[in-house]
């Protein structure tokens, strides 16, 4: 497993971008699937997006397609959101997560990191 650190959560109006990084420890990080999920208060954690370990293949929740992009670069190690056109209904903790599997379901995720909060004003 590989060890994640999150960063590049805040606070932004809506309508504006942020842009998530995930730092992995390791020298295998480009043998995961990377996640990123996210869990508002009062609701459970969800799948926001994942990418393959080559970066080929990129998968997207309907709630974020067209707003989100997830990519990777595998000699940085490290994940990237990039979140546009944000929504009050986007606020949550944002996290960051790898698997050995190609999926996109939460308990294929093994490794996680504390999370990063986004919070949208409206």
């Amino acid at each position: 497993q590989v060890q994640l650190v999150e960063s590049g959560g805040g606070l932004v109006q809506a309508g504006g971008s942020l842009r998530l990084s995930c730092a992995a420890s390791g020298r295998t990080f480009s043998s995961f699937t990377m996640g990123w999920f996210r869990q508002a208060p009062g609701k459970e954690r969800e799948f926001v997006a994942a990418i393959s370990r080559s970066g080929g293949s990129t998968y997207y929740a309907d709630s974020v397609k067209g707003r989100f992009t997830i990519s990777r670069d595998n000699a940085k190690n490290t994940v990237y959101l990039q979140m546009n056109s944000l929504k009050p209904e986007d606020t949550a903790v944002y996290y960051c997560a790898s698997s050995v599997h190609l999926s996109t379901r939460l308990t294929d995720f093994g490794s996680w990191g504390q999370g990063t909060q986004v919070t949208v004003s409206s």
